[in-house]
């Protein structure tokens, strides 16, 4: 009887501990699924309001579309290493074509003279046989360097000057300072030509921008500009309503009217006005219409439940001609109006003979099925004063990387961290200080001190 106890033990105790073995090589296996699902699938959640911790649409459009291998290299002090994997390491989950090594030059300095490191925190970012260098650690200059890698070729913008148009090295409210800086951190030089001098569009432009001219073009400008698009060249025009308002008077240009209307695009001889209330939300006036409405069309794709905003516009039409085809791209609300007159410094409309919205502020066609053009019924929306406002920046970067045939780039573009820190006064510190440093310590011993008196 003992002996059949004994064994029954045995048999009981060798079931436990195979099951205990199964269940523990079951956690085991489970562990190590998770743990390697976790490499290769990188997530986490940004709460933060500005969505600090999160790439842009343009770099997970860019690094997840990767057709070849790409290699960044960050070199710096190991100690340091931890400021170049909080941004690198999101980079690098985003796609097996994309590896991030960290060098320190100290340790390895054979490495870093070859690559060419001149200091601590250099970063570079290698295609192939392209070797780009990002100037600082921000997703900005790590995909710019990265599409610099990427692409061949350069890509040159030129801004038409002579006409009084906008002037890319004034850095007031209305110059194209801010426009210039950033078509060039997006990977386009610029250059200013003067079609009055020598009217022909220089072969080395990738892109022409008419940007705002206040005073008539000649015949041989017009002409420049219609041989250039015609024969497979690529424009973006910003034309403003005539307005007649003092300083500020703009030329009918009726020539650059009948060119881009030749192209199936009617700039009407108005000015849109806003009257949703919407833009008073911005600190915009009624004159400063918002477009949220968006097309289809590659540009503006990518830009739905995004506000712009264009100071001064005039509404236009499309349509297609023989030799051209157009389309609009982005409209005002339904609460919006186009009043013809352009004179009076008051705001008015005539409800018989004024349209109303939502009006067309923006197209963009193609002539010849080889040129391409984009049309907007205002300059200022590209001027220092609005550039910042909300989509405007993105929208006109869209358009060239439209007109340059980089529609892999159309997104929603890094944007510089946003600054929120708190300031203070010194009295709302010294507020601070006593109500977390005194009264609630105090009040905590007090309520102490009464729930003994209640006990004792």
């Amino acid at each position: 009887m003992a002996k059949m106890n004994s064994n029954w033990l045995k048999a009981r105790q060798t079931r436990f501990t195979a099951y205990a073995a199964l269940y523990i090589a079951i956690v085991i296996a489970a562990l190590g699924l998770a743990n390697y699902l976790a490499n290769r699938h990188n997530k986490s959640l940004d709460t933060t309001t500005n969505k600090r911790f999160s790439l842009s649409d343009q770099t997970l459009k860019i690094v997840r579309n990767l057709k070849q291998d790409v290699k960044v290299t960050y070199f710096d002090r190991t100690s340091d290493f931890p400021k170049g994997k909080d941004l690198l390491d999101r980079y690098d989950t985003l796609s097996t074509k994309l590896s991030v090594d960290y060098i320190d030059p100290e340790k390895k300095p054979q490495l870093a003279r070859a690559a060419g490191v001149r200091s601590y925190g250099t970063i570079f970012v290698d295609a192939g046989t392209k070797h780009q260098e990002a100037k600082s650690l921000s997703e900005e200059e790590v995909t710019g360097a990265m599409i610099r890698a990427l692409k061949e070729g350069d890509r040159t913008v030129c801004f038409v000057s002579g006409s009084g148009e906008h002037n890319t090295e004034d850095s007031d409210r209305s110059g194209y300072s801010g426009a210039k800086e950033a078509t060039e951190k997006n990977n386009y030089k610029t250059r200013v030509i003067s079609l009055l001098e020598k009217p022909e569009v220089p072969g080395d432009c990738t892109i022409v921008v008419v940007a705002g001219p206040r005073f008539d073009y000649v015949a041989p400008v017009i002409n420049a500009l219609k041989t250039y698009v015609e024969a497979g060249g690529k424009a973006l025009f910003l034309v403003d309503p005539p307005v007649q308002l003092g300083k500020d008077n703009v030329s009918e240009n009726a020539p650059l009217v009948d060119l881009l209307a030749s192209w199936g695009v009617t700039l009407n001889k108005d000015l849109v006005l806003d009257f949703s209330g919407v833009g008073q939300l911005f600190g915009a006036s009624e004159v400063m219409p918002l477009a949220t409405s968006y097309e289809s069309h590659p540009i503006v794709r990518e830009m739905k439940g995004t506000a712009t905003a264009f100071p001064l516009a005039r509404s236009l039409d499309t349509k297609t001609s023989d030799k051209a085809t157009s389309e609009k791209l982005f409209s005002t609300s339904a609460n919006s109006a186009a009043t013809s007159n352009l004179t009076s410094a008051e705001i008015s409309v005539d409800p018989e003979k004024d349209k109303k919205g939502p009006l067309t502020l923006g197209a963009a066609g193609t002539v010849n099925n080889k040129g391409r053009f984009v049309v907007v019924g205002s300059s200022g929306w590209v001027a220092n004063s609005a550039l910042g406002f909300q989509g405007n920046r993105d929208l006109y970067l869209n358009m060239l990387n439209w007109l340059s045939a980089d529609e892999d780039l159309i997104s929603i573009r890094p944007k510089d961290p946003e600054d929120r820190r708190l300031s203070l006064t010194r009295q709302q510190t010294n507020n601070i200080f006593y109500l977390s440093v005194v009264l609630l310590p105090l009040a905590a011993i007090l309520s102490g001190i009464g729930v003994w008196w209640r006990r004792r």
